[in-house]
């Protein structure tokens, strides 16, 4: 017995342990957030916090985790794509882009005082504004679902911009490594660009033909094992093409969507990665937990809480002012800036980008961090109070 006992020890793999502990602490932590009408991605945060090394210290490999979350932002961007009506994107075109490059330039010009203030430099003020400029499709969209306003004409205008975002998140990924004090190379920048093409070319083919049918679809509908793997053959498959032209991952998982999308396979993909994406999109926001330095925190409370204070408000403002701007009532607009306000997942795609290119130090980055997360930490709570005193 005693030997047996030595053995179970000495081959029990400590990241099952890890791994336990943390659904251990999600599974009460969500519940509890529930009862308080709060979504699980609060929980999934909270739980990265508590296990983290300034927690519990039960996960201390950070990088493990975040490789593990990138592929829940991949799946997360493949399933928004496969949730977007090219075509009726393209129609109701004004709100979304109209709406987005407006509330991008808002908010670098909302930046530059404060920035001016500071001494920044204006590369730094631009990708800062960038970052502001991004909210979070994985928080909004769930709390409209949730809220059964997905499908309401605000609801709509909101999607469109969440949407409309992830899709120039790429082209402020590439801006902000060209304002790198590195400099760029010509040859990444070619092929950057030829990537760049062939996905409009992508795009384009999908708008125009409005709908296909995929090699062997009727054969995937009856095999579910087949279906999980050709589901993350392409998913995974269109994110390594994008990155072998040195551009976002997620990016090529959203194509990958929109061409799913387009040949009626949706639902039975969907129900297919429906599990992995909920596995991976928690592991993701336990790496935001994570990330978040609660020393760098305590030793700068009041600058930290005074910049998401004004963070929050600004953008507030600037989605509130868009979407009066597109003929919504002030009631809607504000409620709607108030879902609009957190900075969304893919700012840290941005402020790592600024960070490994010398844009911004180590300072500015964990305050970028530490600002992304807390937005995203607090916004439910400030959603469902701006609903309750606005559309009371």
């Amino acid at each position: 017995m005693q030997v047996a006992s030595i053995f179970l020890v000495s081959t029990l793999n400590p990241e099952l342990i890890n791994f336990l502990l943390a659904g251990l602490i999600v599974i009460p932590l969500g519940l509890l957030l529930k009862y308080f009408n709060q979504p699980t991605i609060v929980a999934y945060i909270i739980t990265g916090v508590l296990i983290g090394k300034q927690g519990f210290g039960i996960i201390t490999n950070e990088e493990y985790i975040h490789i593990l979350g990138e592929f829940g932002l991949i799946l997360l961007l493949f399933f928004i794509g496969m949730e977007i009506n090219l075509p009726t994107l393209v129609k109701n075109w004004k709100v979304p882009t109209l709406g987005t490059l407006i509330q991008i330039i808002a908010s670098v010009l909302f930046v530059a005082p404060i920035g001016a203030y500071l001494g920044w430099s204006p590369t730094r003020i631009i990708v800062l504004g960038f970052v502001l400029s991004l909210s979070s499709s994985a928080v909004i969209i769930k709390l409209l679902q949730d809220k059964n306003e997905n499908t309401t004409i605000l609801g709509q205008n909101v999607i469109s911009i969440l949407l409309m975002q992830d899709v120039l998140v790429v082209p402020m990924i590439i801006i902000t490594g060209f304002l790198s004090g590195e400099g760029f190379d010509i040859k990444d920048l070619i092929i950057q660009l030829i990537g760049g093409v062939l996905i409009v070319g992508m795009i384009i083919f999908i708008y125009r033909k409005k709908t296909f049918k995929l090699p062997f679809s009727k054969a995937f509908k009856k095999d579910h094992e087949i279906q999980v793997i050709a589901a993350l053959i392409i998913c995974f498959g269109f994110s390594t093409i994008t990155s072998l032209f040195g551009l976002s991952a997620a990016l090529g998982a959203f194509v990958g969507g929109l061409l799913i999308h387009a040949s009626k396979s949706t639902d039975w993909f969907h129900d297919s990665l429906h599990s992995f994406r909920v596995i991976f999109l928690a592991i993701f926001f336990v790496s935001i937990g994570l990330l978040i330095d609660l020393d760098f925190l305590m030793e700068n409370l009041y600058s930290i809480l005074g910049l998401l204070v004004t963070v929050y408000l600004g953008n507030h403002l600037i989605n509130a002012v868009i979407l009066k701007f597109f003929r919504r009532n002030w009631k809607d607009s504000l409620y709607g800036g108030a879902l609009l306000a957190q900075i969304g997942e893919l700012s840290f795609l941005i402020a790592s980008t600024a960070y490994y290119g010398g844009i911004i130090q180590d300072y500015g980055y964990k305050t970028s961090i530490l600002i992304i997360s807390l937005t995203l930490l607090i916004s439910p709570i400030y959603i469902s109070t701006t609903r309750k005193l606005i559309l009371k």
